[in-house]
């Protein structure tokens, strides 16, 4: 077994030790089932799971257009869009 140390903020000690009465445990017991439940709710995934990673983008957009004619597009003023005729406005 390790034997460590760890600091606490004296509000948590004191709330820990009120636990740890009305349980009839130990503090270090009362840490071990603290870390094992924590540790167990964040459980590591199975072996040769794939680790997460996001999606893979997909393209977005107005369709027919090109990159450079949708960035023209979104940057048209309300007013600009009305003189021409064309839309985005």
């Amino acid at each position: 077994m390790i034997r460590t140390q760890i600091q606490l903020p004296d509000d948590l000690f004191e709330r820990a030790k009120k636990v740890c009465e009305a349980q009839g445990v130990s503090l270090t017991e009362l840490a071990r089932r603290g870390l094992e439940n924590i540790i167990s709710a964040y459980a590591a995934e199975p072996r040769g799971a794939e680790p997460w990673s996001p999606p893979k983008p997909c393209r977005l957009g107005w369709k027919g257009l090109s990159d450079r004619e949708i960035k023209e597009q979104a940057q048209r003023t309300a007013t600009e869009s009305s003189l021409t005729g064309a839309p985005g406005g």
